[in-house]
């Protein structure tokens, strides 16, 4: 449950401090100050919040080893194989459902502005 709320903590901030990115490259010569400050500081916060992020993953990573650790004093051979490879593959699935979930709400976004301009 821990690594499915950090893996979708890490890819929500990155998604949005990609956007405000994006925002601030396209800002335009006439864009006002206050608007380049405060996409600037929302930058800032966001940046800060994913090196959080990341520190909560790596800290999840020593915990991970720990449980691996004492979980493979009671498991045979063949269902350690089975409980690593799940915890690897997890956080990839988790990723990979997230990136559909978007690109399912971007095709869903994309029909209905298709079907405002007919």
């Amino acid at each position: 449950g821990d690594l499915d709320k950090v893996v979708n903590l890490l890819l929500s901030l990155s998604g949005r401090l990609a956007r405000v990115e994006t925002a601030l490259d396209s800002l335009g010569p006439h864009t006002p100050a206050e608007d380049k400050v405060a996409l600037r500081e929302k930058q800032r916060l966001l940046a800060a919040q994913l090196e959080d992020a990341k520190e909560l993953k790596e800290h999840m990573g020593r915990r991970e080893e720990a449980v691996g650790a004492m979980v493979a004093r009671y498991l045979p051979a063949e269902h350690l194989q089975d409980y690593q490879h799940f915890i690897k593959m997890k956080s990839a699935l988790i990723a990979e459902q997230r990136e559909l979930e978007e690109k399912i709400k971007l095709g869903q976004e994309q029909l209905r502005c298709l079907r405002e301009s007919l």
